[in-house]
């Protein structure tokens, strides 16, 4: 706390005034942070946009978020303290995942209305594009302190997770 009221410019007492704890501080965080997120990836939402680029946007944004050396850092802080802290695990669920998925569930529901999609579970069709665009490198990059996910990684991951979902998916009556 002594290091973020010096970096802030404020005194450790003024930080304590806005936060009461290590762990509310972090929870502000992990809220603002993940606010930033849901806004870029679910901010213009529409049904204009052609389903596959869209699909692969959201997915791209998240899995570039996730293998970020911030989106790491933050995803082993929460799972270090999860035990000691599991309010801690609650915020960071409640703000983030929790939140993201909620939101292109929605999304998915307006694509599925619009006729393009055949979902009858948007909250489970969201789960699974979500953990279809964390397949291999997601993992790896969590478990190898040294591994950074290339470009083209994250490119092959995202196409290939956007492919599966659609074809699950995709509206047959939408041509």
């Amino acid at each position: 706390m002594s290091q973020i009221a010096a970096a802030a410019n404020v005194s450790k007492g003024t930080l304590y005034n806005y936060f009461p704890s290590k762990q509310a501080l972090f929870a502000a965080f992990v809220r603002a942070r993940c606010g930033r997120l849901v806004d870029e990836i679910f901010g213009e939402p529409g049904l204009s946009r052609d389903l596959e680029a869209e699909l692969t946007r959201i997915g791209r944004t998240m899995l570039k978020v996730m293998v970020s050396p911030d989106g790491l850092a933050m995803y082993r802080v929460v799972v270090m303290e999860a035990l000691k802290f599991p309010e801690l695990a609650a915020n960071f669920f409640n703000a983030g995942p929790k939140v993201l998925v909620a939101q292109m569930a929605a999304w998915l529901a307006r694509q599925a209305e619009a006729g393009a999609l055949a979902v009858t579970d948007p909250q489970f069709a969201a789960e699974q594009f979500f953990a279809l665009t964390q397949a291999r490198v997601l993992m790896r990059a969590r478990a190898d302190a040294g591994y950074v996910a290339t470009q083209g990684e994250i490119e092959f991951v995202v196409r290939g997770a956007v492919q599966v979902f659609l074809a699950a998916y995709r509206n047959p009556a939408s041509g």
